[in-house]
């Protein structure tokens, strides 16, 4: 097993650790590991909210969830040498659940979850449709994921992780900052918003202190979204075997991660989504000196896939178009042509006995494919979802039978305001 650089005790809470990570995006977090390049390291890395959320049939963990103090990261990580202009490599060897902890109260230790936020808490890719809180529980055993909440259906893990990314420098936090305050100012009062502005509430900033401290929790930029540094991408395909290319901002690069997830569906589009779990990331670092110009990567990293993806040979596609559910025509909207594959995915699957927030927990955290199939031919955008039959233990498939009906079980827990 490589060196564990940055440890994490499942029994202590992610600001009671040996070493303290941080939850939002500054040059000025000082780097709590230094490695060099070559080296090949363990990081442990703790599920997004911090053990909040728990193994049982209730759903107002999620309801409630301490969303102004996510995403909890280790690192930042300095590399020797690195600087500003210069392309990070990074080596995903191995990435997975805590090691040799098979049960317990953390997400990691067996098992994971799948959420839905509420509206008033962000909502989800489908919150119009799904307004309240909802949580699917997921075990882990031999690399195979199932749920007591969604009955019938079992698959492979892709684990990765949701969050990875080297620090901005000074001026390109204040370019995010003004970007989305000015997109914030657009319709200030909106549920929900339309991005998160710094929120010195909840901060974590690893070892800074004081004055210090106060600035730059002021300044920080929130870990939700995806943007140049790489960040909350999302990516299942960012799994074991994978090489990342990350433009670095500042000396040392400083790099972070976290928000591990077991499995994921193209799009995340339960928001909470995924299979959330605590876990562990085998990393190899190395650099290209200016290779950011060299390569014409001035900005968002480029990556090599790995290759362990579950090798799923039978698929059932939906597709959708740029128009409302109300008739309305949209230009070449792909967010709306995805969402309309998915909801006419939904809609399918509660042929076969699931409810529709079940189907929708499918399509968030199973191994689904996502694709942008049409974006030329105006006015619409078309955008189709590609399941997997063989998740199902039963056939899924049309046929002149009709449709297999399953026993939804005890269901979703849901949560409401």
């Amino acid at each position: 097993m490589p060196e564990v650089v940055f440890p994490l005790d499942s029994s202590k809470k992610f600001t009671d650790q040996a070493i303290v990570g941080h939850n939002r995006w500054h040059p000025d977090i000082p780097a709590q590991v230094h490695v060099k390049p070559g080296d090949v390291f363990r990081v442990d890395c703790r599920e997004w909210f911090d053990g909040a959320i728990h193994n049982d049939d209730s759903a107002e963990d999620i309801l409630n969830a301490p969303l102004p103090g996510v995403h909890v990261l280790s690192g930042p990580i300095a590399v020797e040498g690195a600087e500003p202009g210069d392309l990070l490599i990074v080596d995903i060897l191995d990435v997975g659940p805590i090691p040799q902890e098979d049960s317990g109260p953390l997400a990691g230790q067996g098992w994971g979850y799948t959420g839905v936020f509420a509206t008033e808490n962000g909502g989800g890719f489908l919150t119009e449709q799904f307004p309240d809180a909802y949580k699917v529980i997921w075990d882990f055993r031999g690399g195979v994921a199932t749920s007591r909440h969604v009955p019938s259906v079992s698959f492979t893990g892709i684990v990765h992780p949701g969050l990875m990314g080297t620090a901005p420098s000074a001026e390109l936090l204040a370019r995010w900052n003004a970007r989305e305050q000015a997109l914030i100012d657009t319709d200030p009062q909106r549920v929900p918003p339309l991005a998160l502005p710094p929120l010195p509430d909840s901060a974590i900033l690893g070892s800074l202190s004081g004055a210090d401290f106060d600035r730059a929790a002021r300044e920080a930029a929130r870990t939700a979204p995806p943007r140049e540094n790489g960040g909350n991408q999302d990516i299942k395909n960012l799994t074991k075997g994978t090489r990342v290319f990350y433009p670095v901002f500042v000396p040392g690069a400083k790099l972070s991660m976290g928000d591990l997830h077991f499995s994921q569906g193209d799009g995340e589009i339960t928001f909470c989504g995924a299979i959330e779990m605590g876990g562990f990331m085998d990393l190899h670092v190395d650099l290209i000196k200016g290779g950011m110009e060299t390569y014409g990567v001035s900005e968002n990293a480029i990556f090599m896939p790995g290759r362990t993806d579950p090798q799923y040979s039978e698929w059932l596609a939906f597709s959708g178009t740029s128009v409302t559910l109300d008739g309305e025509q949209r230009y070449l909207d792909s967010h709306l042509s995805y969402q309309r594959a998915c909801l006419h995915a939904i809609d399918y699957l509660t042929k076969f006995g699931y409810s529709p927030i079940q189907a929708y927990m499918i399509l968030g955290a199973a191994p689904i494919e996502g694709r942008l199939s049409g974006v030329v031919d105006i006015p619409n955008s078309c955008s189709t979802v590609y399941l997997p039959t063989e998740i199902f233990d039963f056939d899924v498939r049309p046929g002149k039978n009709g449709p297999h009906q399953v026993d939804p079980g005890q269901g979703v827990p849901k949560a409401s305001f």
